[in-house]
């Protein structure tokens, strides 16, 4: 509003100037309050006001509607002020226009052929501002009512170069929200003419317009690439005196140059005539040359200029994949950039190598650089350009490099940053396996990952060593061996355990000759950690136990024993109670035969892509190259039943999809901004560990949704400018771990940290929370961890809070945090067809079953929204079971530990009074009202 304020509004002035000194909300709504009353009896009682009057108020309007109050009248006052000769008037009116006018209002009509009369004026300035306020509001009636006017006024030879910058910025903002207002035939080879327009703005703007329908059409306007090439090759020759007006720091036209260059990129192979390719080429090699050229400037913005064009052209380069030599000296120019005292640069150029690595020609080239990336790796402060160097090394492995690489890939994870090291781990996992010429190389890399970051392999991983073993009798008894050396280490991680029980379940026997091996020893040595691991794994070293039987007669006594221990035991987990139970009776009535065929070893596993490739391109989409592992595989052993024992060890209930078991690795994912210098005390944080929901200024009041929590398990709970909480759980049935991790913002050591649980004992008996102790002091800059574990005994309708207190510089600070512990995450998904949800439906008819509620929308209606938000509740959304498609219908089972609690859901959603209406129905009263509750307010 500055610059109105320039324009003698003396009033207006006053008036922001007043808002400004308030003192409290209420003083400000009560200026506004007797402005609005002031602005609308000048507008209904004085009937003379002239433009400049209407101007000021209508900018008093929008003034007090940007401070975020609703406006109810003065829109006819703005539609009057577009017929003013003025400008500044007319400013005024498109600008209140642009922002406070509906598209659905009634005075649309009014405002469109004011539009129409400015399109047509002889005044410049008029049009222009026509065409801005139609790009503002850039609606489908804007689009539908000017379709024949635009077009012709960028194409016509009367119309000024301004005039046709802002009609092709205009319709490409109109394009955007209707692609069919470009209209075909001859307008398209008069649209990519404009790339031979005298007026370089005018290219600048046309080729994003062109870039935009070439994406939508390429083959249609094809003819933009000679005219492109021909116009970046003058550009790019000339020098930076031929086009002062768009020179940038003595480099001419960058931004224009980066335009074409990313419009030729739409077409593979750019061009397949051979005049024209030549002529490309010559301009690329010119660009690098250029390059090398000593700067004509130390100014920054020179530089940035000149690597923009650069590494543009580099891309295109890559895009095309076709020139030997071009790579190669492309490849050369950005290794020069691997040493630039620049982040930013040296973080392009690893990110541009990564494509360059996959290239035949360009391959061997890149090779050359290892190890100035493999320093990058280890002694980069940003830790955006530490993780590019990993993709790198990846990129450019081969079975030359492939040991070591993996070898100091590994050298480099034990002190790797949190954020990259699930990552690195299943980089280092697939590349051992694509390129491992001798198995026992790649049993000992997985086995050292386990050993070095094993809370951050993934089953993937764990599941791929087990099947490779498998597939390959001639690593199983070196596996079985090196895997009972890892487990006698005092502190062995879970998944070593998981490993070591799978293997010397299948082939312990190849190692029980040697006395330090033998059976017993074996099997005391797996039994000793039991009491140590998670159910998943308990189960899985039992169904071990009852293979020891089979290929161990002798220590059939000691494993019953234990087998009979865990069958009388009251356990928390009936599934390992029924698993030992059954283990049990099989030991005792099958004959020696019948246990050997149950018990036989695993078939080999079928041959799929490797199931880690998978995981790993779905956590960096477009940034994996294409490694396909094709070996004998299964995404993941299947699981135990009650007819097959022999299948696999793992825990069959507690393997659902969302078992990631990585709770551990709750820290920072890899920051997008790749400008830090990454040494500052924050940039360890876990800032961008998920949505942010506020970050707030009161340390006596936590600024955070537990709402949100609802739908996902991952996020920031909360965050002000001293603390900032994240949180990762994970949930089995009625069992759930949360991590909890603290990130200190400031610049001194937070003391006497001591996070407390709220939960009264009455609440425990229906939820019991554990809470693992910390640090009492939160040094600055640093992260520390917290685990909570949780167990649902019988459903509840609150979540427990933490009350978290410390001294910041001498003063004490407490407030308090809700833990997004809703009974919702002890749901299990449950499948179900039409037939089967209608007929348990009408079964829980009872007033006591249902609960429901109607209730607005609170925004527009979001169907696609809804559904995503039911995925990540916790039931199953069922497809094509309600006869109404737009219903959704979702069943799951909550567990406790005193019952299951069936549990089906339906949200029928009203378009025309943009409502839902929610029902539930459940086995038990509470858990309807409760779940009922948790939902109706989300929509």
């Amino acid at each position: 509003m500055a610059p109105v304020r320039g324009d003698g509004m003396r009033g207006l002035a006053v008036f922001i100037s007043d808002i400004r000194n308030c003192k409290s909300k209420e003083a400000e709504v009560k200026r506004i309050n007797k402005e609005l009353a002031n602005i609308r009896s000048k507008f209904k009682g004085d009937k003379t006001l002239d433009g400049y009057q209407k101007k000021k108020y209508v900018c008093k309007l929008l003034f007090i509607f940007l401070l975020g109050h609703d406006i109810d009248f003065g829109h006819m006052e703005a539609v009057n002020l577009l017929s003013s000769n003025k400008y500044s008037e007319k400013q005024i009116g498109y600008l209140f226009i642009s922002v406070l006018v509906n598209t659905n209002s009634d005075l649309i009509r009014l405002i469109i052929q004011s539009i129409k009369n400015d399109l047509q004026s002889r005044n410049p300035v008029h049009v222009n501002l026509a065409l801005q306020c139609i790009a503002n509001i850039g609606s489908r009636d804007m689009a539908e009512s000017f379709s024949n006017e635009i077009p012709k006024l960028l194409v016509s030879g009367d119309t000024m170069d301004v005039v046709k910058q802002s009609a092709a910025l205009c319709l490409l903002r109109l394009f955007r929200s209707s692609p069919d207002i470009i209209p075909g035939g001859e307008w398209t080879s008069r649209i990519i003419h404009l790339l031979n327009d005298q007026h370089m703005g005018v290219v600048t703007a046309a080729t994003s317009l062109i870039d935009a329908l070439v994406k939508r059409n390429p083959d249609e306007y094809k003819g933009c690439v000679n005219l492109a090439v021909s116009r970046l090759s003058r550009i790019v020759t000339a020098s930076y005196t031929d086009l002062q007006d768009y020179t940038y720091y003595f480099v001419p036209a960058p931004w224009l140059s980066v335009k074409l260059l990313r419009l030729l990129q739409n077409y593979n192979p750019v061009t397949e005539e051979a005049g024209v390719r030549a002529r490309l080429n010559e301009t690329l090699e010119t660009i690098l040359n250029k390059a090398q050229e000593p700067p004509k400037s130390k100014k920054v913005q020179h530089s940035n200029a000149k690597n923009a064009v650069l590494f543009e052209a580099i891309n295109l380069i890559i895009h095309s994949d076709s020139e030997p030599n071009l790579l190669v000296r492309a490849c050369n120019q950005l290794g020069q950039f691997l040493s630039n005292r620049e982040t930013n640069l040296r973080y392009l150029a690893l990110e541009s190598m990564c494509h360059l690595a996959t290239s035949e020609f360009s391959h061997e080239e890149v090779k050359k650089h290892q190890e100035v990336v493999i320093l990058s790796m280890k002694m980069e402060k940003d830790v955006s350009v530490r993780q590019m160097a990993v993709d790198l090394l990846y990129a450019m492995c081969d079975r030359g490099n492939a040991e070591e690489i993996v070898q100091e890939m590994l050298n480099y994870l034990e002190t790797a940053d949190y954020s990259i090291r699930e990552e690195m781990v299943l980089k280092v996992a697939i590349l051992a396996e694509k390129y491992a010429t001798d198995y026992t190389w790649y049993v000992d890399v997985i086995l050292n990952l386990i050993r070095i970051a094993g809370d951050y392999v993934s089953e993937e991983v764990w599941y791929r060593v087990i099947q490779i073993v498998i597939n390959r009798e001639e690593v199983q008894g070196y596996a079985a061996k090196t895997v009972f050396e890892a487990l006698q280490a005092p502190a062995c991680h879970e998944n070593m355990v998981k490993v070591g029980g799978y293997i010397l379940g299948e082939f312990g026997n190849l190692i029980a000759g040697d006395s330090r091996s033998a059976p017993l020893v074996q099997f005391k040595l797996l039994h000793s950690k039991y009491h140590l691991c998670s159910p998943m794994t308990r189960a899985l070293l039992l169904s071990t136990y009852i293979k020891f039987i089979n290929l161990f007669p002798e220590i059939r006594t000691n494993i019953q024993d234990v087998f009979r221990q865990h069958s009388n035991l009251r356990s928390a987990d009936a599934e390992l109670q029924q698993r030992a139970s059954e283990y049990l009776q099989l030991s005792i009535v099958a004959s020696t035969d019948v246990l050997a065929t149950v018990l036989e070893e695993m078939p080999s596993f079928p041959e799929r892509e490797s199931s880690i490739l998978a995981v790993l391109k779905k956590k960096k989409p477009g940034r994996v190259p294409e490694n396909e592992i094709r070996e004998s595989k299964s995404p993941a052993p299947p699981s135990v039943t009650q007819n097959n024992v022999h299948v696999n060890n793992s825990h069959s209930k507690l393997n659902n999809s969302n078992a990631n078991t990585d709770l551990l690795g709750l820290s920072t994912p890899p920051s997008n901004n790749i400008g830090g210098g990454g040494g500052g005390g924050n940039s360890t944080l876990i800032d961008v560990l998920g949505d942010i929901y506020g970050g707030g200024n009161n340390n006596s009041s936590a600024v955070y949704n537990t709402k949100k929590f609802l739908f996902k398990n991952n996020g920031v709970l909360f965050e002000n400018e001293m603390l900032q909480i994240g949180v990762k759980s994970e949930f089995r049935q009625n069992l759930g771990r949360l991590g909890l991790f603290y990130g200190n913002k400031t610049q001194v050591p937070l003391t006497n940290f001591n996070p407390v649980l709220q939960w009264s004992a009455e609440d425990a008996l229906k939820l019991n929370v554990q809470m693992k102790a910390v640090e009492p002091t939160l040094e600055a800059g640093a992260q520390i961890q917290q685990l909570l574990t949780a167990e649902c005994i019988e459903d509840y309708a609150d979540a427990p809070t933490i009350e978290i207190s410390f001294r910041y510089n001498g003063t004490q600070q407490k407030f308090s945090i809700k833990l997004p512990l809703s009974v919702n995450k002890f749901f299990e998904p449950t499948e179900m067809n039409a037939e089967s949800f209608f007929a348990r439906w009408k079964n829980l008819s009872g007033e006591q079953q249902r609960s429901q509620k109607v209730f607005k929308a609170a925004q527009p209606l979001d169907l696609p929204g809804a559904r995503n938000k039911l995925m990540g509740f916790g039931m199953q959304l069922l497809d094509q079971v309600d006869p109404n498609p737009d219903n959704m219908v979702c069943a799951g089972i909550i567990h406790t530990q005193s019952q299951q609690v069936g549990c089906l859901l339906r949200l029928e959603p009203n378009k025309q009074a943009q409502m839902f209406r929610l029902t539930i129905r459940a086995s038990k009263e509470t858990v309807t009202r409760e779940i009922c509750d948790l939902l109706s307010d989300q929509f």
